[in-house]
C-alpha cells in the first residue's frame, strides 16, 4: 500500500509540474504582437501606445476619429493571448473652422492714409474708390493748399475736389 501511495503522490507531483510548465504568453510578447497588429492599420492617424499586463492590453493616446479608435481596439483584441482590451484612446478635437481670407485692397491702405490727413481738417470728408479720392464738405481757402499737398503725397490716381471753399 505504501508503494501505491508513493506512486500516486509521484504521479500527482508530475502532473502538477507539467501543468505549471504550460506557460501563458509573456506580456512582452503580447505587447509586441499587438504593436505589430496595430502597425498594419494605415490611414488612421497616429499609432496608439500599447501596454500589456496579465494579458490585458491598454491602449492610450490620441487618434483622429472614432473609427480609428475602434479599428485599433479590434486589431489588438484579435491578438491570441490578449484576454481584454482597455481602450483609453481619445479622439482628437476637430480643427478650427477656416475663415475666408481677408482681402486687402489698395484702397484700404489709401483710405487709412487719407483718414490720417483729414484728422487735421475736421470739416472736410473724403471717399476713396479705385484709387480716386473724392473730397466733400467745407474748407477754408487758406487750408486748401495744405490739404491738397498732403493728399498728393499719398499718390492717389486722382483727387476730385467737391469741397465748398469758405
Amino acid at each position: 500500500m505504501k508503494k501505491w501511495m508513493a506512486i500516486l503522490a509521484t504521479t500527482m507531483l508530475v502532473f502538477v509540474a507539467l501543468q505549471s510548465c504550460k506557460s501563458k504568453p509573456k506580456d512582452a510578447d503580447l505587447q509586441q504582437a499587438a504593436t505589430a497588429a496595430v502597425a498594419k492599420i494605415t490611414d488612421m492617424g497616429p499609432t496608439p501606445m500599447i501596454s500589456v499586463q496579465n494579458g490585458v492590453a491598454t491602449l492610450t493616446g490620441e487618434v483622429k476619429d472614432e473609427s480609428a479608435k475602434t479599428a485599433f481596439a479590434t486589431a489588438v483584441g484579435a491578438v491570441k493571448g490578449i484576454t481584454e482590451v482597455n481602450n483609453q484612446l481619445s479622439v482628437m478635437p476637430p480643427p478650427p473652422p477656416t475663415t475666408a481670407p481677408v482681402t486687402v485692397t489698395a484702397d484700404d491702405a489709401l483710405n487709412t492714409a487719407v483718414a490720417g490727413v483729414l484728422k487735421d481738417f475736421n470739416t472736410a470728408k473724403a471717399e476713396v474708390k479705385d484709387g480716386v479720392v473724392t473730397l466733400t464738405g467745407n474748407l477754408k481757402k487758406t487750408d486748401l493748399p495744405k490739404l491738397m499737398m498732403a493728399l498728393n503725397a499719398l499718390k492717389p490716381k486722382k483727387i476730385e475736389n467737391k469741397l465748398t471753399i469758405q
